[in-house]
């Protein structure tokens, strides 16, 4: 999508300054004065030559590795690293951030900023679109990332979102220890937390997600179970059989927890920061936390297929504060669909048929 490429050849490009570089103090500490990013378009004149940071995200540094300038999360900077340096955005300072495209494009350079929106349940899902697009992506090779709460699968959702992986419409997977250890009870016992398919108590049912837990645990990983015949369908058979790749992040919360699960926090973010910097869409469902960590790694954008595109973002939720959390934090691109995920689901998966077809 060459039209949304900046022309170099007029401002604020021309005639800017290159941009400075300062080596780092110690590991984990940034020079001062250093440059944060956002998750939009942002150009960075080297030697020359206007260049993108490679895997952007929002709230990071670029730090530049002979030629290549990449976007790194604070943390991960060494001593010694060239660090961007730069409190302005409009090419004074050899940095631009182009929101055009974006933002309406009638935004400023200093247009990123944790912003309000408005989300509405009475606002009409346009299913239509969201299918249409989805669609473009499975047939465009795309990498649409899903992160999905656990009432996704108590809500009976659970089968469509097993047909959603099985029909190439996912790429990746992250979820919490919840959601994984939800729908293998649902696998094994036929139960969500105790509850039947029709949301009667089971038997003993309480206990059901520990037993499910320890049959995984005795098997040594999921895979293993899969392999098995224990887990036999669901969400993460159908990952597993297909070969969909997944991050379980661990919370303090967690039962068991799942052999998989990564239960130190920067590892875990790490391990779904490889995803979001492929990601050419993300679909959020009934998960406030997860959603909001997960967007504040994605960019706007993405670059997959040559120029910058906009990276389609869906949030559902039954509720317009998690909607429109996320929005205010900075993942401004999200659509927000406010209702329940077992609806959702259904009638999403209804007009992704349809537009299959």
């Amino acid at each position: 999508m060459t039209g949304l490429l900046p022309d170099f050849r007029q401002p604020p490009f021309r005639g800017a300054p290159p941009a400075r570089f300062e080596p780092a103090p110690a590991a984990g500490v940034m020079p001062e004065d250093f440059f944060s990013t956002s998750n939009l378009p942002t150009y960075v004149l080297v030697d020359g030559t206007w260049k993108m940071p490679t895997r952007p995200r929002m709230d990071g540094v670029i730090v530049r590795r002979g030629a290549e300038l990449e976007t790194v999360e604070p943390r991960r900077v060494r001593q010694g690293d060239l660090v961007a340096i730069g409190l302005a955005e409009d090419g004074s300072q050899g940095i631009v951030v182009h929101p055009e495209g974006f933002l309406g494009g009638s935004a400023s350079a200093n247009e990123f900023r944790f912003m309000s929106a408005e989300v509405s349940r009475e606002r009409p899902a346009n299913y239509e679109d969201l299918a249409r697009r989805v669609e473009e992506e499975r047939r465009n090779g795309g990498y649409l990332v899903w992160v999905v709460g656990p009432a996704l699968v108590h809500s009976r959702a659970r089968a469509d979102f097993e047909w959603f992986i099985t029909n190439g419409y996912v790429q990746a997977v992250l979820i919490g220890n919840a959601v994984a250890v939800h729908d293998i009870e649902a696998a094994i016992f036929g139960t969500t937390l105790g509850m039947t398919s029709t949301g009667q108590a089971a038997e003993s049912g309480h206990g059901l997600h520990m037993r499910a837990i320890n049959r995984i645990r005795a098997h040594g990983s999921i895979e293993a179970a899969v392999a098995a015949g224990t887990v036999g369908n669901g969400i993460m058979h159908a990952l597993v059989t297909r070969g969909v790749p997944y991050v379980l992040a661990g919370s303090i919360r967690d039962d068991g927890p799942l052999p998989e699960v990564l239960t130190d926090t920067t590892a875990a973010q790490d391990a779904m920061r490889e995803h979001t910097v492929r990601a050419t869409g993300a679909i959020f469902i009934a998960t406030a936390l997860h959603a909001i960590a997960v967007g504040n790694m994605l960019p706007a954008f993405h670059t997959h297929r040559g120029g910058p595109e906009p990276l389609m973002t869906i949030c559902v939720d039954q509720t317009e504060f998690v909607v429109t959390k996320l929005k205010d934090r900075g993942t401004h691109q999200a659509y927000g669909v406010v209702t329940n995920a077992q609806d959702f689901m259904h009638v999403f998966r209804h007009y992704v048929e349809r537009c299959r077809q």
